[in-house]
């Protein structure tokens, strides 16, 4: 396990005796501890006056991040985890916060001593002079010192909340009232193994498949003897090959049909499709293969192994939060279970606006049904999880809609693990569907933790096209980085949004549009606090409150949806209001940080304070540069819209019963709900939906990404045609979100599947073909 939120704290400090700081000098590590102990400072609550404090939140309170090893598991990220484009300018910022002069320039007046030399360094300022200096950071109009400010309160919250110990335990969580590891899922995991461990007893074929996954028969590791895996892969059916040794040539050659790089929404879709026609199929993963007992269900280590860039990807001027699924399975495997079909105005747009007929087509609305079936896609609900009830009640006392939202889980699906992997196969993901075809089938496998270096192409005799003949991939094998390609008849290319363009470029393709036109979905939040049954004694009307044992975090991430402000019935701009998943670890990222003691209460009441969002179907769009280089500009028309979307959210948690509202906006206000008069209630809502976005002032997140190299009839202003084909290269196809031709304004798992199970079509078509001749 990786120290991202989470290897083991006592390894982490081990690392800080050892001075094993890679990047970072000792100097730079006092700067960064200093900075985290600002953050997140040890406090004393008997300073607090509050009586009958739980013994866990006193703790919870008294642990400071240098306490918790925050400094060195952070350092080691800096250091080997991190790839953004700002990361060198957080590197000198720590080094002149190691010196007087450079402390100075960045923190100001609030840095001098009274005694000579009354310039020093940051860690010798006092705790009080160092938080006074961070809150003007977190308000600067310089951008770079926001965006110190920014990064430095992203990674040392999440860290702090998400590590854990050779327990898998956080020290905070249970002050926070939070659990952890699903209950039910690690007590289940423990007496499967030990009932046949106590028993030596052998897994059945059966067992394997419920404990392991419906995959493992299919999954290929290249770190194994390399005459293990060509035995694996020649009884798989699969032609491999050594060629002669040569410093430009690759370890090994693998033919098939098929080569589908990536296995999420679309590649795994696309994969499934071709392998149960007949045809000789290979997938090719960056990810690893984390299916039920071997998910850990903790938000750290699943974010540093299920998600790209282990969940720390932002924008380039880190305006924009980006969560995106890197496993077997990819976004479908990760995702919070919405499986919403595309609605009537984005087909009738792409139809109408775009000359994409397809949209409107039967054979679309057929894939659509297929893909529903095949994910067990409905809108019942057993019951319904804290947020959710939070959302529906508040619609409900306003007179707004709400509706359910389909889901690929059964109703009785009660589990708000599910953003980590699922724990019994039960979310209806590429991994338990169409990859299982691909693997039943006998006809595919899928490599994982591989990247695709670049699509290979020939030209054509007397045509100016090219022509895709495999991938050229890497992976590590005892500490050195290894080659191999792939020969197939067809190439897909199946990224995702944010990484397809980069394997394109890299792979000599020219197209100006290639990573254009990127849009995100942006999200922003509001949140409500509903304290439990202990604190509503003097509470009036307790029967508008949600029951007192649930918490945030449990239950079906996403059951309930209002599309009061989506606009559907006219351009189709607008924002959906939804629920998201948040683990103390994302909490504390989104939530505004004013002082080391008020994120901490903030944090104390975690459990029961809900989230609510708004989704826009954003106009305005970015560029995916490379893998780590990903530029956005949110559209004033976006920005407005969210800005009502925030107006409606917070008057839902005040109709549901809150006691404290607020947004995530940068000044940290809040409005105790039931003290208020309507007067002051509506002023606020005004104010805080009203600010502006600019200047880091506010989070932005995104979980769905599109567009980047969108469909169209047109070369000039698209990258692929109405097949999903590329304009340049014959026989490679995309096969994922990067080719709606516009943002979608909904969740975009069962649009993805739809377009690619089309695409799949149109391979086979090119398969037959070639067969043919």
């Amino acid at each position: 396990m990786g120290y991202l939120n989470g290897g083991n704290m006592e390894k982490g400090k081990d690392v800080a005796k050892n001075g094993q700081f890679a990047s970072l000098s000792f100097s730079q590590m006092d700067s960064l501890s200093a900075i985290c102990d600002t953050f997140l400072p040890s406090i004393d609550a008997n300073s607090l006056n509050q009586e009958n404090m739980d013994d866990s939140i006193i703790k919870f309170l008294n642990t400071s991040a240098s306490m918790n090893g925050t400094p060195q598991h952070l350092a080691w990220m800096v250091s080997e985890r991190i790839q953004h484009p700002k990361l060198n300018l957080c590197k000198l910022a720590l080094w002149l916060l190691s010196t007087r002069i450079g402390t100075f320039v960045l923190c100001g007046m609030a840095s001098l001593s009274s005694q000579f030399p009354y310039l020093q360094n940051f860690s010798k300022v006092s705790p009080n002079k160092r938080e006074e200096i961070v809150q003007s950071w977190s308000c600067s109009n310089f951008k770079l010192i926001k965006l110190l400010f920014v990064a430095m309160k992203v990674l040392t919250l999440l860290v702090f909340f998400t590590q854990v110990d050779e327990k898998s335990q956080n020290p905070s969580w249970k002050g926070l009232g939070y659990w952890g590891q699903d209950p039910e899922f690690k007590k289940q995991k423990q007496e499967k193994i030990n009932s046949k461990q106590n028993k030596h007893e052998e897994f059945s074929e059966k067992e394997q498949e419920q404990l392991y996954g419906p995959l493992y028969k299919g999954i290929i590791t290249l770190k194994q003897p390399q005459h293990a895996l060509f035995n694996k892969l020649q009884k798989l059916g699969f032609h491999v090959s050594k060629p002669n040794s040569s410093s430009n040539c690759p370890s090994f050659i693998i033919e098939c049909d098929a080569v589908v790089v990536g296995s999420g929404s679309g590649g795994g879709v696309i994969a499934g499709v071709l392998a149960n026609a007949g045809h000789k199929v290979l997938v090719l993963e960056k990810g690893s293969y984390l299916a039920r007992t071997n998910l850990s269900l903790l938000e750290g280590p699943s974010m540093d192994q299920m998600f790209l860039g282990n969940g720390l990807m932002m924008t380039k001027d880190m305006d924009v939060f980006l969560l995106a699924g890197s496993t077997v399975g990819g976004g479908s495997t990760i995702n919070w279970s919405a499986s919403i079909d595309t609605p009537s105005h984005v087909l009738k747009e792409w139809c109408d606006i775009y000359e994409l007929e397809m949209f409107q087509s039967e054979f679309y609305k057929e894939a659509l049904e297929i893909i529903c079936e095949k994910m067990g896609v409905q809108d019942k609900i057993d019951e319904e999880g804290f947020q959710n009830m939070i959302l529906r009640k508040g619609c409900e006392e306003l007179g707004y809609p709400v509706e359910n939202i389909p889901r690929n889980t059964p109703s009785n699906h009660y589990c708000g693990w599910c953003s980590m992997g699922c724990k019994d196969g039960r979310k209806k993901g590429t991994n338990e569907t169409w990859l299982v075809d691909l693997v039943k089938s006998g006809n595919g496998a899928i490599i994982q933790e591989c990247e695709a270096l670049e699509v290979i192409h020939e030209q054509k005799n007397n045509y100016n096209k090219s022509k895709a003949i495999g991938v050229a991939c890497e992976f590590q094998h005892e500490g050195v980085k290894e080659i191999f390609m792939v020969k197939s008849k067809v190439t897909i290319v199946a990224c995702g949004a944010l990484r397809t363009p980069s394997l394109l470029k890299k792979s000599g393709l020219k197209n100006p549009n290639i990573g254009k036109n990127l849009h995100v979905h942006p999200v922003v939040f509001a949140w409500g606090h509903f304290p439990d049954k202990d604190n509503t004694d003097n509470v009036k009307n307790f029967e508008v409150w949600p029951k007192s044992e649930k918490k945030s975090y449990e239950g079906g991430i996403m059951s309930a949806m209002s599309k009061v402000v989506a606009n559907f019935e006219e351009s189709g701009y607008g924002v959906v209001i939804q629920t998201p998943a948040l683990h103390p670890g994302m909490f504390s990222v989104v939530m505004p940080w004013i002082s080391g003691l008020d994120i901490k209460m903030r944090m104390c009441k975690y459990s029961r304070t809900a989230h609510i969002f708004a989704l826009a179907r954003d106009k305005g769009s970015g560029e995916a540069i490379s893998p780590h280089s990903i530029t956005y500009k949110l559209d004033q028309i976006d920005e407005e819209n969210l800005k009502i979307g925030l107006e409606k959210i917070l008057r839902i948690l005040a109709a549901a019963g809150a006691e404290e509202i607020g947004t995530h906006h940068g000044t940290g206000k809040k409005l105790k709900v039931k003290e208020s008069s309507v007067d002051e209630f509506e002023s606020f809502v005004k104010e805080e939906s009203s600010r502006e976005f600019k200047n880091l002032s506010i989070p932005i997140c995104s979980a769905h990404q599109m567009g980047s190299c969108r469909m169209g009839v047109d070369p000039n202003i698209s990258v692929v045609n109405p097949k999903g084909e590329t304009w340049e290269v014959e026989d490679l196809f995309i096969g994922d979100t990067s080719v709606f031709p516009t943002a979608l304004g909904v969740n975009p798992m069962v649009t993805v599947q739809a377009i690619s199970y089309c695409t799949a079509q149109n391979v086979l078509q090119v398969l037959k073909a070639k067969k043919k001749n």
